[in-house]
């Protein structure tokens, strides 16, 4: 018999204090802290003290794909055979935690296998788990037994730190990138409309894999705005994620028709401030909010950019650094003209 350990971790910040929890179902359960990490890091610990703890065959049940697509799609080999670089050849992050986890699940071919579990869903070890990672977090302490304790606190789906935005469900994919300039123009134009049309294949492939996916978008101008209308052709819900109400209000008056159709077109909305900035500068600090947002919240990327502009870039580093370099795919717009 398999065992099926649950696993997840959490973070109050990203980095911040943070929390991981493993459970077998009715039996042991045990959880742990640290006092500077991130959400990442807690999801790898998570399924490396499970490994390192329950003996026999185990199957690690995680809502992380960063960690079981590792196994399921053997990332590990592809590091290993570069030396511990990724396919851009940069240092695979959290390699300290990654190195004695996949030397772990080799030590004894098949014992450890892997699955994905949707996560706020109806699974009751899985929203174990979740709680007990988020208490390690805010106490910053762990704990151990058996069963499920009857003290624990709310899982991290309430809160500011919310994990399911609008009560949606789902695999959720972020989408962002370059605004118009970058992409033909303000019109109608062949760049935007590859763009679309790459976005519209990439998403009902995500579809295909994932039957819940949801697009997380901003809907600014640009590449957002395309996420929202190619996944309306990939039949993908989105979720419009606002920075704060009425951020079309300077827009020209096409462009705000557009845009107002788009947030109609939306499944739901999250908006998370409740008022809009008085200056452009609070403007600014507002976008930054939203970007942070999104990339605690994704669960994969999808980034159009061309590799040179600074401004997508340092949002595609934050990406990969919330969810790991190889859940954010690249789109390059091409050429203009």
């Amino acid at each position: 018999m398999r065992a099926e350990v649950y696993t997840d971790g959490a973070c109050l910040g990203n980095p911040g204090p943070g929390g991981w929890a493993w459970a077998v179902a009715g039996g042991r359960f045990a959880s742990g802290a640290e006092a500077r990490t991130t959400n990442q890091r807690m999801e790898i610990q998570a399924a490396l003290e499970a490994v390192r703890s329950v003996a026999g065959p185990i199957e690690v049940v995680s809502d992380s794909t960063y960690v079981v697509n590792c196994f399921r799609d053997r990332w590990w080999e592809g590091w290993l055979a570069r030396g511990w670089v990724n396919k851009a050849r940069q240092p695979v992050k959290n390699r300290d935690l990654w190195e004695p986890l996949i030397e772990g699940v080799r030590a004894e071919p098949g014992r450890v296998s892997f699955r994905w579990v949707k996560g706020h869903g109806d699974d009751p070890v899985n929203d174990l788990v979740d709680r007990l990672a988020v208490e390690a977090a805010r106490a910053q302490w762990g704990r151990t037994g058996e069963g499920a304790p009857g003290d624990l606190g709310p899982s991290d789906r309430h809160g500011g730190a919310a994990r399911d935005p609008g009560g949606l469900g789902g695999f959720k994919l972020v989408v962002s990138g370059h605004r118009p300039p970058e992409l033909g123009g303000y019109g109608a134009n062949p760049v935007a409309e590859r763009v679309k049309a790459t976005l519209a294949a990439v998403l009902a492939a995500e579809r295909e894999v994932h039957p819940d996916a949801v697009v997380l978008t901003g809907l600014g101008l640009g590449a957002e705005q395309l996420a929202a209308e190619a996944a309306a052709a990939a039949g993908v819900p989105y979720v419009a994620v606002l920075p704060y109400p009425d951020q079309d209000a300077q827009w020209p008056a096409a462009a705000r028709r557009r845009y107002a159709d788009l947030l109609a077109g939306a499944a739901d909305q999250v908006v998370l401030q409740g008022n809009p900035p008085a200056t452009r500068q609070l403007a600014g600090g507002a976008l930054r909010r939203r970007d942070a947002w999104l990339a605690r919240n994704g669960d994969e990327a999808v980034v159009v950019w061309d590799g040179d502009d600074p401004l997508v870039g340092r949002n595609v580093k934050s990406l990969q650094d919330a969810m790991g370099e190889e859940q954010v795919m690249i789109i390059e717009p091409g050429p203009i003209g």
